[in-house]
């Protein structure tokens, strides 16, 4: 399991302009996207007495939390996420679910995934039968992505964040969304190793600073 460095700014309109200009002049956008972005649709994971929610509220230095994803509506492709902080540095571990499994697990029901042989998803029906992890909210937002191979640096842009407030029916494209406060725009820099200098100089914004900014918890301020 590799870790990654990781940075997060919370930033204004006129900054992602700005950054959306400087960025496209000088990298390159993933292939996945679609006209330059790619709209994504998460559903968070947590316990009974929402650990993951408390942790990262807290602060705490090791923290982990599962969520499954698919992009561009495209609900063919699901992936099972789970997502690891320890000092600062984060990894990322996936598994393939078909729409059969992300429907049942959606609507807390793990038996369909007891089967599964990838260990993730094994990990997660665990979790859901033993420690009361349930589905808790829908997390959707638009994303514009751009990547630089030396230091495998991933920026990305993240915008139009929406709560599902309770709604936790994953593949209904009707599950109601509505905007999270402050409608925030986030910036978010990752590399591995090292940062290099251009990268650094390109994503500065005089008037950010670095944020422990969470979609999942500004989504679950709804309940």
């Amino acid at each position: 399991m590799d870790f990654r460095h990781e940075l997060k700014h919370e930033i204004t309109q006129a900054d992602l302009l700005a950054l959306r200009s400087r960025l496209s002049a000088v990298l390159r956008q993933d292939r996945h996207t679609i006209n330059g972005k790619y709209l994504i649709r998460s559903l968070y994971f947590d316990n009974l007495y929402d650990k993951a929610l408390r942790e990262k509220i807290d602060g705490v230095n090791m923290r982990e939390k599962f969520r499954i994803r698919f992009y561009n509506g495209d609900t063919s492709y699901i992936m099972l996420e789970k997502k690891r902080k320890i000092n600062g540095l984060c990894s990322k571990e996936q598994a393939r679910l078909t729409q059969e499994e992300a429907q049942a697990i959606a609507q807390g029901d793990a038996k369909v995934i007891q089967n599964n042989p990838h260990y993730l998803v094994r990990e997660l029906h665990q979790k859901m039968t033993t420690e009361g992890m349930m589905p808790k909210t829908i997390v959707d937002y638009t994303r514009e992505p751009f990547v630089f191979p030396p230091g495998n640096v991933r920026i990305t842009l993240d915008y139009d964040i929406r709560s599902g407030l309770q709604c936790t029916d994953f593949l209904n494209p009707q599950c109601l969304t509505v905007p999270v406060r402050d409608n925030p725009i986030v910036l978010e820099v990752k590399w591995d190793e090292y940062l290099p200098d251009m990268i650094r100089d390109l994503v500065q914004v005089p008037t950010t600073h670095a944020t422990a900014f969470s979609k999942y918890a500004a989504c679950r301020i709804y309940g």
